[in-house]
């Protein structure tokens, strides 16, 4: 599709449904430009209009397996032939096989126990009350930067954004916030923003936050809205040592590095460091509604009947769709996050190479952020830049989402083939080039 004959965008059946949306749905989603679906396969969509897209967004980081892909389908229509619906009051097979596909994962440090819900946020949720009931603490650790969620637990950790917040405080208290470390804009003196960061937290405890009275650490080991930020090498090391010193819970937020995101099947992976808390949702389902927070069994079993529960948790579809999705993901997609983001990897660093706006390229597997600065020495965030590359893109035929304060995400299904890989990023470079020429 070359400049002049890319379509007018959006087309009039998506401006129609644009339109109706006004009038009826909740204005509080932010939609970054208009695309409009119709259907996808793998990683291309297309919308009402007929035109085609390469997806370098993946629903978030959801669809993991790509769009309806067959087996997740057939998979979600077998169980929907049996049943749809039966509640946490009793069993079905495929809530039980799902934890202990999970469990065969060893994501957590011992035997681990799922909760189940039905998205990253209750996920959090249950791990934010769990973390309380077990140890009898009150206080929490979160992260600048950090996205958790928007109900009021998970949203009193989430810092990416002042909006995100504003308008609904106060919202769960006993939460302190610190630097996420960041390498390419370091808040703290010191060269290892880690250890940096693992020393301003040692000082809360000295001077403002009792250890004693502290039940969790909430994490993202990449951290994902906040900036794409791959900590520091002994950063999650450090911190669960702080952690055991002081008989703190350490709970990773993996709802989007998790399930084969980064290249490994947990983003811990990639320190060794395990957590006693992972939270789960985004990539676990291809796109159905299931969040999971999965614990060591010490720490679950202090959960007596009642202390949390839901109606919808365990749903049949949705664990049918999270099987068939990890089996998908074990059976070879996970060595393809691997290698396609190498090759990912590669190409964006040639590309920084000779575009100068191009701070830093950061990531594992298939979760990349590209940085964009207004010059290198200051690495001052272009953010204007950032959305007119954004939405560039969406006027070449390709979808990406912005994060931090001017980076670009590169997050395609695990699935994406080669080919697609390097159109994908061709109109990357023609959407960056045409960004530049409108001299923000």
């Amino acid at each position: 599709m070359s400049h002049s004959d890319a379509p007018l965008l959006p087309g009039p059946k998506a401006r129609a449904i644009i339109d109706r949306d006004r009038a009826v749905v909740a204005r509080s989603y932010v939609r970054d430009y208009p695309f409009v679906m119709s259907h996808g396969r793998g990683a291309e969509v297309w919308d009402v209009d007929g035109n085609r897209f390469i997806d370098f967004a993946a629903g978030i980081a959801v669809c993991s397996t790509g769009h309806s892909h067959p087996a997740v389908i057939q998979a979600v229509k077998a169980a929907a032939d049996r049943f749809l619906h039966i509640s946490p009051d009793y069993w079905h097979e495929g809530q039980v096989r799902l934890a202990e596909v999970i469990g065969e994962l060893d994501p957590v440090s011992g035997p681990a126990m799922c909760f189940f819900g039905n998205s990253g946020t209750e996920a959090v949720e249950a791990a934010l009350k769990l973390a309380r009931y077990a140890t009898g603490r009150p206080r929490f650790i979160g992260f600048l930067g950090g996205f958790h969620g928007r109900s009021m637990g998970a949203l009193a950790f989430t810092a990416s954004k002042y909006t995100q917040q504003q308008g609904f405080f106060p919202s769960m208290p006993g939460v302190t916030h610190v630097p996420y470390p960041n390498s390419y804009r370091p808040l703290l003196r010191g060269e290892d923003q880690g250890q940096a960061v693992l020393a301003y937290i040692e000082q809360l405890f000295q001077q403002n936050v009792p250890a004693s009275e502290v039940a969790a650490i909430l994490v993202e080991p990449v951290q994902g809205e906040g900036g794409y930020l791959v900590p520091p090498d002994g950063f999650l090391t450090g911190l669960r040592s702080l952690c055991d010193q002081h008989g703190i819970l350490l709970i990773f937020d993996e709802v989007q590095s998790g399930i084969g995101r980064t290249g490994r099947m947990f983003a811990w992976q990639h320190s060794g460091v395990r957590p006693d808390i992972i939270t789960l949702a985004k990539g676990l389902g291809s796109g159905l509604p299931i969040g999971l927070c999965v614990a060591a069994r010490q720490v679950m079993e202090k959960w007596p009947a009642g202390a949390h529960a839901n109606t919808f948790g365990g749903n049949p579809i949705a664990c049918a769709a999270a099987l068939a999705t990890l089996d998908l993901v074990r059976g070879g997609y996970l060595d393809n996050a691997r290698v396609a983001g190498g090759r990912l990897m590669e190409q964006l660093q040639t590309l920084a190479a000779e575009f100068p706006c191009i701070g830093d390229v950061r990531g594992y597997g298939l979760m990349i952020g590209i940085d964009l600065v207004t010059d290198r020495a200051s690495r001052t965030p272009a953010q204007a830049l950032a959305r007119a590359v954004m939405n560039r893109a969406y006027h070449n035929g390709l979808l990406v989402l912005t994060c931090g304060a001017s980076g670009i995400r590169v997050i395609p299904p695990l699935m994406i083939e080669t080919a697609l890989l390097d159109e994908g990023l061709t109109r990357l470079r023609r959407s960056l080039e045409e960004a530049l020429a409108m001299k923000l």
